[in-house]
């Protein structure tokens, strides 16, 4: 008869001790989020929706608006400075997002996959800080800079080496295209630091490995630049594009400190023409319509952008 063992008695897990229910439910974290809404109400609601309201009135800044329906709307469309003003933000985009953005990008992948590996790392995060350094400049003491080297007549440093090279004294800011190529020229060099500072960043989380792969298979700088770098960098790209573009389209420091939007309205932008309806013409209503038109443009290229972006993602997704 076999004999019956008895089955070893497994021990059982201590009991958890149960976890209090907080009362009240989520009330307690809205608290939170109380402070940054009063925030956001206050600074960013309430002057969007009162500004709005000003484009359907006509006021001088003081005494009560006066509404006039949508007169500043068709005002704006027969404006020829309101459209000029958003053609030369073709040539803003120009240098602060395309040359920036292609310049900053080929600078990055040379400092972190040339210069980084010959000279080292303090190397290259030192010559980053140097082209970061127009960015913190104030654009008061840029333009003062630029207004300087730019003088018109024997006074201007540029045209002092022209008369020493035997060449006649130029009028940089008074005529155009120049004051235009002047002002470009200015935009670029304050902007580069910050695509070249992102896609520093950015290149940190590429894997060596796929380097030296590509360079033991004989790949060029340029090929592991364009089958590494670009693919995987893609999102730092869009965001760098997207800003700077939306910062574009609203400079106004630049203009107002180097040209004042001179010579006769050539290098106007829509923020400074919105600046001089309302506070030099004291046009607010007019000036208001022209911020809220810059607004909703803002709005629409930030979401075709974004939009962009999520369609290439997911076509990536379903690729692999």
């Amino acid at each position: 008869m076999a004999l019956l063992t008895r089955p070893a008695r497994v021990a059982l897990p201590p009991e958890q001790p149960a976890i209090p229910q907080r009362r009240g439910g989520t009330a307690g974290y809205w608290l939170y989020l109380l402070p940054g809404f009063v925030l956001l109400l206050v600074i960013v609601i309430v002057p969007l929706v009162w500004n709005v309201f000003l484009t359907f009135t006509k006021w001088r800044g003081v005494g009560d608006p006066e509404f006039i329906g949508l007169a500043n709307w068709a005002k704006l469309l027969g404006d020829e400075d309101f459209w000029t003003s958003f053609a030369n933000s073709v040539w803003m985009i120009l240098a602060m997002v395309v040359v920036p953005t292609v310049v900053g990008l080929t600078v990055a992948a040379l400092l972190f996959d040339v210069v980084g590996r010959k000279f080292g790392g303090k190397v290259g995060s030192f010559l980053r800080a140097t082209y970061y350094l127009p960015q913190i400049l104030p654009i008061a003491v840029a333009g003062i800079v630029i207004g300087w080297i730019v003088r018109p007549g024997d006074t201007g440093a540029l045209n002092q080496i022209l008369t020493s090279l035997g060449l006649p004294a130029y009028d940089w800011l008074g005529q155009m295209p120049s004051a235009l190529i002047v002002l470009m020229v200015v935009l670029v060099w304050v902007q580069i630091g910050y695509p070249v500072v992102v896609f520093m960043a950015a290149l940190q989380r590429v894997d060596p490995e796929l380097y030296e792969a590509a360079e033991l298979d004989g790949a060029n700088w340029f090929q592991r630049f364009t089958a590494i770098t670009m693919s995987i960098i893609r999102p730092e790209i869009f965001v760098v594009t997207l800003t700077c573009t939306i910062a574009a389209l609203k400079v106004f420091g630049p203009v107002y400190v180097i040209t004042q939007g001179g010579p006769a309205g050539s290098t106007i932008v829509p923020a400074y023409y919105a600046y001089l309806e309302f506070f030099t013409k004291r046009n607010v209503g007019y000036g208001a319509t022209i911020a809220t038109v810059l607004t909703i443009v803002v709005v629409i290229v930030s979401i075709v952008f974004i939009r962009v972006q999520g369609s290439l993602e997911r076509k990536e997704r379903a690729g692999l």
